[in-house]
């Protein structure tokens, strides 16, 4: 079965200076953990391959209106930030006004001046150049894709879905605005009635940021974005269904949707330039640049794949955010167990200032029927099995068992006519259909039970309890065969031999699964070194309004599975605490958040960050703590050390004394000894204190196993609070480059048919039995002569993530004019994201 991660690819556009043109990159494939099997397709779902063109991030030195609100100590009329924010958006005119006078004409397509001072547009050769240089920019970043964390599941009874609870009595929400930056809303779902703000649309295309229909096919609405609306302020559904804070209101933002994808297709995606856009409008929300209307909470539904990198313009915006007093609530990812070291986090999960979530699986129960096999007259399986989802047989089954066309292998495209034949005749109906679960089982349990299918039997991954949600209109019970039994069944049937099921009724079970954290959620450390996520919550299984309305007219409903789902449960208990405590800013409303979370036994820092959120114990909290994770890095051996600092805020109305102590859950390959000066201290009402924290080795290294644990700061006579930490062993790897090669080697100057030079940069690597995705922080090019003297940068790309990348050379100078005959080199230098060295390759050619 193909790898969830095998088939993601990041697209950079044509990233190029004078004389070398970047012509795209591949992120490379990783081998996903045996655990993530049963959940492929069931939490994100096959991810479409997008082409972002020429787009970049420029981000430019001169502060942002966040950073100027921050500067003044947090304090600002609405006149001050109005002036700001035009100043902002003043200086970035007068860049590109100069630009133009150089011949350099940038058409931007979303300017940023509160949370990021910067712009996205599409950048040519030369423009690229000039900016580089310009002195008012600070870096120039690639435009990356995401995409909802959450696989929607079809309308089916809504008794069957789990219901996340909140441990907060007697608030809802109330006067808390959620900015919700995902696909559109159907604010007409009853469910949803009077709760959703006007939007704003930055995809275009809808009117007031509401679902739209995909444009060939008006049945098909937008999903994500009402789902996630339903989980957040969702009141009065069938029987007492309600989101987390029925009494918040949802400002929709819509920065994805449908969109063209690579293939011409309508795929459902956002880009990265679009969140930030989103992230703007969410501290705007009326776009006058003052931002004092900034929306309390935003919920960053959607994942860029892999891109939990720190400083992007992502995070960035995120900590932009912050400084506006808006708390960012996002996905870590359904990109499964990775890590411990550099796992595969989801963007902006990497972002310090975001609250990052991953999912647990909090149903208790499950149903299981018993599944009895038989081959001819012997008796190859007699299990409980549990039933993939809410529909369970009415009576007892016995039934013939069939197949689709092709039964031992997957297409690539799951096709309806795979269950007819030549005749157009169904192949399984009012029999068992045994179906390859692959990368989209919900799709063939889906085309089986269209087929006339009386249950289906899935293959090739353990179907997990209940993750399926179907209408029992059109579907039909489902569970997943151990693989020794499906191999001996698919024998016999290739034999044409005689095979048949038994399906017995359902009954109600412990599962197994309940309070673990789940197969899928994304796991690991960011690009920092960072623990990520922060927290985890219930995502699986969650029910929730979908948009539009079945045949009968009625509102639909259904579950949802995912990291997206997760999130969307913390930024509703935020918005809880928020009305609880209002005297709290965005910072103390993480850190209450995240820090009196509840560990969960047995599961690793690295997947469950401080554990499961308890909204109950927050609003209790009278201490919090800044950073909500920490982030040590990688030590190389015996005397390493390093420091991070707590602030320490008695949000109390009283003084409370705090004691430092270090909690550890895996030693790791060394010794570790940490310091805190002062380990107590007594805080007076309203007092932050700034405590640095030192960890050092102790002893010799023993392999490369991470140490993990966290600080506890406990307030005498309050709850104890947790800050995760990692620390990574062992010398960074030198060799983050692999092949660089260039063809050909001798070729004339041509704009039109460049040599083309290929570099595979990053490395996915599988230490301690974990995927450890590996990136580069800078990817440079320059251009040297014969005689070892550097003629300039030709190409320079950020935050790079594992991948083949191409290059054009034109035979062009830095400057644009055309290189004399005669022989030059290339000088490629890969610069990791952690402290360490730099790897070079050199590369030579000739002019003729």
């Amino acid at each position: 079965m193909r790898t969830r991660s095998a088939g993601v690819v990041a697209f950079f556009g044509l990233i190029a200076t004078i004389g070398l043109v970047a012509a795209g990159g591949q992120v490379a494939g990783q081998t996903s953990p045996h655990s993530l099997a049963s959940w492929v397709g069931l939490a994100g779902g096959e991810r479409p391959r997008v082409a972002v063109g020429q787009r970049m991030l420029v981000v430019l030195r001169r502060a942002s209106l966040a950073a100027r609100v921050a500067a003044a100590g947090g304090r600002a009329t609405g006149t001050q930030e109005r002036q700001w924010t035009a100043a902002v958006l003043a200086g970035q005119n007068l860049l590109i006004s100069r630009l133009g006078l150089q011949g350099v004409r940038i058409r931007t397509e979303f300017r940023y001046a509160r949370v990021l001072n910067g712009f996205s547009a599409p950048l040519d050769a030369r423009s690229l150049t000039l900016l580089e240089r310009a002195p008012e920019v600070a870096g120039i970043y690639p435009v990356r894709t995401a995409y909802p964390a959450t696989l929607p599941q079809r309308a089916f009874d809504t008794a069957g879905g789990h219901r996340p609870t909140v441990s907060l009595p007697q608030f809802d929400g109330r006067g808390i605005t959620i900015a919700l930056l995902d696909t559109g809303v159907d604010r007409a779902q009853p469910f949803l009635r009077g709760r959703i703000a006007e939007g704003v649309d930055i995809v275009g295309g809808s009117d007031d940021a509401l679902a739209a229909a995909k444009p060939d096919s008006r049945s098909e609405l937008e999903r994500h974005g009402t789902e996630m609306a339903g989980l957040l302020v969702g009141a009065g559904g069938p029987e007492g269904l309600a989101g987390i804070a029925p009494g918040a209101s949802v400002l929709p933002v819509r920065v994805g949707g449908w969109q063209r994808d690579a293939t011409g297709a309508w795929s459902i995606y956002a880009r990265s330039d679009q969140i930030l856009a989103g992230l703007e409008s969410a501290v705007d929300p009326n776009g006058d640049g003052d931002a004092h209307d900034a929306a309390r909470v935003a919920l960053v539904a959607l994942a860029a794949p892999f891109a939990a990198f720190d400083d992007d313009p992502l995070s960035r915006a995120v900590a932009g955010a912050r400084r506006l007093d808006t708390l960012v609530v996002v996905p870590a990812g359904n990109d499964g167990r990775a890590g411990p070291s550099f796992g595969v986090v989801s963007g902006p999960g990497g972002a310090p200032q975001a609250l990052t979530v991953g999912a647990v699986d909090g149903r208790r129960t499950i149903e299981r029927v018993r599944v009895v096999v038989r081959v001819g007259l012997n008796v190859v399986l007699d299990e409980m099995l549990p039933l993939g989802g809410a529909v369970a047989p009415a009576k007892p089954l016995s039934l013939a068992v069939a197949t689709p066309r092709a039964p031992s292998g997957q297409p690539p495209t799951p096709a309806l006519d795979d269950f007819f034949d030549a005749r157009g005749v169904s192949r399984v109906a009012g029999r068992a259909a045994l179906v390859a679960a692959g990368e989209a089982p919900q799709t063939r349990v889906e085309q089986a039970a269209r087929a006339g299918a009386a249950a289906v039997l899935v293959y090739g991954g353990r179907l997990p309890g209940g993750a399926l949600g179907l209408d029992p209109g059109a579907s039909a019970p489902t569970v997943a065969l151990p693989p020794r039994a499906a191999a001996t069944i698919l024998a016999a049937l290739g034999q044409g031999g005689d095979v048949g099921v038994s399906i017995g009724r359902a009954s109600t079970a412990p599962n197994p699964e309940a309070g673990g954290v789940a197969p899928f959620s994304s796991t690991g450390l960011s690009f920092d070194g960072r623990v990520k996520p922060n927290v985890v919550a219930p995502g699986v299984a969650l029910a929730t309004a979908e948009p539009g309305a079945d045949a009968t007219g009625a509102p639909r409903f259904g579950t949802v599975n995912g990291s997206s789902a997760a999130a969307a449960v913390v930024a509703g208990a935020a918005a809880r605490l928020a009305e609880a405590r209002p005297d709290l800013d965005a910072g103390a409303l993480a850190g209450l958040l995240a820090e009196s979370a509840r560990p969960i036994a047995g599961e690793p820092v690295t997947s469950q960050g401080a554990g499961l959120v308890d909204a109950g114990a927050a609003a209790a909290g009278e201490v919090a703590v800044e950073p909500w994770s920490l982030a040590f890095g990688r030590a190389r051996g015996t005397g390493w050390h390093g420091t991070q600092t707590l602030l320490v805020r008695n949000l109390s109305t009283r003084p409370v004394g705090i004691r430092i102590r270090i909690e550890r859950a895996t030693e790791g390959a060394a010794a570790v000894r940490f310091s805190a000066r002062p380990a107590h201290r007594l805080l007076k009402q309203g007092e932050s204190v700034r405590i640095p924290l030192r960890a050092r080795i102790a002893s010799a290294l023993q392999g490369t196993a991470p140490a993990t644990g966290a600080v506890v700061v406990d307030p005498i006579g309050d709850q104890p609070l947790r800050i995760p930490w990692a620390i990574t062993f062992g010398r960074p790897r030198r060799d983050l480059l692999g092949d660089v090669a260039l063809k050909p080697t001798v070729f004339e100057p041509s704009d039109v048919r460049p040599a083309l030079l290929s570099v595979v940069a990053g490395r996915v690597l599988r230490v301690n039995a974990r995927d450890q995705i590996q990136p580069l922080d800078r990817l440079d090019i320059t251009l040297w002569n014969s005689k070892g003297s550097k003629l300039g940068l030709l190409a320079r790309l950020r935050d790079v993530l594992p991948g083949s990348y191409q290059f054009g050379l034109t035979g062009r100078s830095p400057a644009g004019a055309l290189l004399d005959r005669g022989r030059y080199r290339l000088k490629v230098v890969g610069y990791p994201t952690a402290p360490g060295p730099a790897t070079v390759r050199w590369v030579g050619f000739r002019i003729r």
